[in-house]
């Protein structure tokens, strides 16, 4: 059984930064994948970013590509998201997600609990 446990959303001015993370118990493997989804009201879920085991990170979501960036602490198995240059569009519950294998669809086997993240102009 593997445990997700979100932190680090919050209310945050547009143009400013948060850094989310996830932190892992339980057993992986290392075919595994990491992702970040967020899902904002009336809305899908979607895909934000994904790594590997290794911490390689594997893609991101076009809305996201140069703004945020998705990093592993190998040792604590910690996920991190750093958003940079936020915009109200970015508001949503970012949820933290594992799977073996990459997909960048709301398929995976394990989730958080969900952070929220609310971009204010």
């Amino acid at each position: 059984q593997v445990q997700l446990v979100e932190s680090g959303g919050g209310l945050v001015q547009a143009g400013g930064s948060l850094r989310l993370s996830c932190a892992t118990s339980g057993t992986v493997f290392g075919n595994y994948v990491w992702a970040w989804f967020r899902q904002a009201p009336g809305k899908e879920r979607e895909f934000v970013a994904g790594i590997s085991w290794r911490g390689n990170p594997i893609d991101y979501a076009d809305s996201v590509k140069g703004r945020f960036t998705i990093s592993k602490d190998n040792f604590k198995t910690m996920i991190f998201l750093q958003m940079n240059n936020l915009k109200p569009d970015d508001t949503a519950a970012y949820y933290c997600a594992v799977r073996p294998g990459f997909s960048r669809e709301p398929d995976y086997d394990y989730w958080g609990q969900g952070t929220q993240v609310t971009v204010f102009s």
